[in-house]
């Protein structure tokens, strides 16, 4: 999928967000070799997932920020 944010190599906050809500499997198994080779890029994912978890409808960002505390603080 093409992520209308991420036209570069970095994830940026936006590109985050939109990988995190419309990805699919592969998506997020980019983004999560890219957190491997870049444990910082934890702390932006979290960023985007906390204002989120409010939401019990936004299960995917609730994964993420639970996946990336466990494993990266």
């Amino acid at each position: 999928m093409r992520h209308r944010h991420l036209n570069h190599k970095d994830y940026t906050l936006a590109a985050i967000d939109d990988v995190i809500g419309r990805g699919k499997a592969k998506d997020w198994a980019a983004l999560r070799r890219g957190l491997l080779r870049n444990p910082q890029l934890g702390k932006k994912i979290l960023r985007v997932c906390r204002p989120r978890v409010q939401d019990p409808y936004a299960q995917r960002y609730f994964f993420w920020k639970f996946y990336v505390q466990k494993k990266f603080a």
